[in-house]
Order: structure tokens, then C-alpha cells, then sequence
């Protein structure tokens, strides 16, 4: 599976389980972590658990390997990580509190309507 077919895999996890406010930020040249940043958020505890779960079902689903899932019991910012693309699915406070859109702010955005569409 190349790049951009997981990327759209994890977008489209996300959308299914009704992410909010969904961005990917190319991390490339600019962070030593991942190439893409996917963020988005739920609006409860339930909800952000769901989403991440079925990120990393889908990634298992499709033999990717999830390096690891952080914060996933308190569901505040949970941290997907499947190497070259890390997922960080936020409540909706906490996203407004980190703000890693702004952190990483001279990162480009890479346009999700046409990641959907693949």
C-alpha cells in the first residue's frame, strides 16, 4: 500500500465514524516523526475512541502495522501511530487547547475532499 493510499485509508476511518474538522498536514522536510500529520476530532469520549478504533482496525484490516495508540482510555488526544502517518484524534476542548494547526502552522495542507474521493 503506498503513501497516499493509507492516507486516504485513515481519512476515510475517520470520516465514517463522523470526525469533525478533519486536516492533514505534510509533515515532509519539516518533521522527523512522519511525513503526514492526520487531526481531527470527536465530541465525546465515546466518539474518540470510536474513531480511533476504527483507524487502526481499518490499518489491521489492510496488514499496516500500528507502531502504537496512546491516550486511548482517557480519550482526551489519542495518538495513532502507523509510522509514516501519525493520527491524533482530539476532543473537541483539547484540540482547541493544543492547536497543533497553528504549532505546526508552516506545514501545507493537503486537500481531504480529494483524499475522500480516492
Amino acid at each position: 500500500m503506498t503513501e497516499q493510499e493509507l492516507l486516504s485509508l485513515v481519512v476515510r476511518a475517520a470520516d465514517d465514524k463522523k470526525a469533525e474538522n478533519i486536516i492533514v498536514l505534510n509533515m515532509k522536510g519539516i518533521s522527523l516523526v512522519a511525513d503526514y500529520f492526520v487531526i481531527c476530532h470527536g465530541n465525546s469520549e465515546k466518539q474518540v475512541q470510536a474513531i480511533a478504533r476504527e483507524i487502526k482496525e481499518k490499518a489491521e484490516e489492510h496488514h499496516i502495522p500500528v507502531k502504537r495508540i496512546e491516550g486511548f482510555h482517557e480519550a482526551k488526544w489519542v495518538l495513532v501511530d502507523l509510522g509514516d502517518i501519525v493520527v491524533h484524534v482530539f476532543d473537541k476542548e483539547e484540540r482547541s487547547y493544543y492547536n497543533l494547526e497553528r504549532l505546526w502552522g508552516d506545514a501545507p495542507l493537503e486537500d481531504v475532499a480529494s483524499v475522500l474521493q480516492q
